[in-house]
């Protein structure tokens, strides 16, 4: 979900781009979505009006002051306020991944809830350093220009994999989220087919898969950013809905957490930082401020208030139910509450509002590449025929594996740890090579040490526990 709000911010923004002066975000950010589809490229535009109006840059690769100017006339169109920067931060870190942090910390115990906040610093520090990256780098407009940067083809191919590895995943997830709420939403429903061997809540999320099928062909964006604020609304509901029973008492929040579970540790920081992970459009975000400079401020305000808000959701969900908490907290609110059943289904209409948004990085570069020999209608097509097989193929993977917290662990751990650790400390370590500080570098050298060894441990825990599930479920 965190890549769906951040698709959203996108889209929005081009959509903002052909109205007047004056809204919140700048155009450029859409840029964002090309990926590793071509190196970036700065239009010359000090053209002179003549007869052949020839340019009057010499954009060789010996001159950058043209490039430079022409990237401070671009960021120039910037106007996101700090506020409102912060409120677009916060939008993206929550998401999908805040329906499991009341099961990690009652699985990892109270204890845990001190490696959310580390996680958090860590995350808000590698957020810092994507900014400076782009202080260094004005001609990067994405997190995968910033690989560009740093390793050249080969940092661009690195950022994108990861990329579209978490889209990826993302989706798995929301399809399996789909898949759990549907039998609850509809309890009994008698659907059977004998001969797809299927059960009535596979079935179910296929026919509710097939429904949201076509939104992947739309190519007008303000439907699509309609579809982005749907999505929004029913993330607030959700966490309302479990907000409202705890506060007015529905449930009981006598629960007792355990203090540690050290052996859980490695599968759960998979699920904190998933949760954290927004980096991938923190470079979008950095180029809409009308103050790039307050970037780290706006770093520190919006993880300072999404970890007080997965902390309180955390405490709330794990009290009132325990052990028995689901790794998706909705699941776990009693049936006969109006709450639950508006929280469920939220769930349930998310992925219709979703599924356009996850596919947008990958259609809106793919269109572009077929627009010099494609006509329109053709290219619709070709974009709407990928994106349809790839849904497909979510789709049998999810009723495959459907274990949401072990998937969003192992996302957390195999992809995001590397977006939003890894991948930032070494970008920065080499853009900034020349003035970086001992220590600086030190620190930076022991948090990639550190993430790669998070993502070992939580891979290898995540593999493990979704293999003996699978095994248990066979037998």
């Amino acid at each position: 979900m965190r890549m769906v709000l951040a698709t959203r911010a996108k889209l929005w923004t081009s959509i903002a781009s052909r109205l007047p002066c004056g809204s919140q975000i700048a155009s450029e950010s859409m840029q964002g979505v090309e990926l590793a589809a071509a190196p970036p490229r700065i239009a010359c535009e000090s053209s002179v009006e003549g007869e052949n109006k020839v340019c009057q840059c010499e954009c060789d690769a010996g001159m950058e002051e043209p490039r430079l100017q022409a990237v401070e006339e671009e960021n120039a169109g910037g106007n996101s306020s700090f506020a409102h920067a912060v409120i677009n931060m916060v939008a993206m870190l929550t998401g999908l991944g805040q329906l499991s942090i009341p099961y990690a910390l009652e699985t990892g115990g109270w204890s845990s809830a001190f490696l959310l906040i580390g996680l958090g610093m860590v995350c808000a520090y590698t957020s810092h350093l994507l900014g400076k990256c782009l202080d260094k780098r004005p001609r990067s407009r994405s997190y995968t220009d910033i690989g560009q940067e740093a390793y050249g083809s080969k940092g661009r191919i690195i950022a994108a994999t990861f990329m579209y590895l978490e889209i990826f995943f993302a989706l798995v997830s929301l399809t399996i989220s789909l898949h759990d709420n549907l039998s609850l939403v509809f309890p009994g429903t008698p659907i059977s087919a004998r001969w797809a061997h299927m059960s009535s809540s596979q079935l179910m999320t296929v026919i509710a898969v097939l429904i949201a099928l076509p939104s992947l062909w739309l190519r007008d964006l303000s439907s699509i950013s309609f579809l982005s604020s749907a999505g929004i609304i029913l993330s607030i509901i959700i966490f309302a809905s479990v907000a409202l029973t705890a506060i007015f008492g529905w449930v009981r929040s006598d629960h007792e957490i355990p203090a540690l579970r050290i052996r859980n540790i490695p599968m759960i920081s998979g699920l904190y930082v998933f949760s954290l992970s927004g980096h991938i459009i923190f470079p979008d975000l950095y180029k809409s401020m009308k103050d790039p400079s307050k970037f780290t401020k706006v770093t520190i305000v919006s993880y300072t208030l999404v970890a007080a808000l997965y902390m309180a959701l955390a405490f709330m969900g794990a009290r009132m139910f325990g052990p028995d908490v689901s790794s998706q907290i909705t699941l776990s609110l009693p049936s006969h509450l109006v709450v639950a059943k508006v929280a469920q289904w939220a769930i349930v209409l998310t992925p219709m509002t979703k599924y356009v948004l996850e596919f947008a990085p990958l259609a809106i570069p793919l269109d572009r590449r077929l627009a010099g020999s494609m006509s329109s209608c053709a290219r619709t097509a070709v974009r709407g025929t990928v994106g349809s097989v790839v849904l497909v193929v979510i789709l049998v993977l999810a009723l495959s594996v459907p274990y949401f917290e072990y998937v969003l662990s192992l996302t957390g751990s195999l992809v995001s740890i590397f977006i939003s650790v890894v991948l930032p400390c070494g970008f920065y370590t080499k853009i900034c090579w020349p003035s970086l500080s001992k220590p600086l570098f030190v620190l930076n050298v022991l948090l990639i040490g550190f993430g790669c060894v998070l993502a070992v441990f939580g891979t290898i825990s995540s593999s493990k526990s979704l293999k003996s599930i699978q095994g248990h479920t066979s037998s």
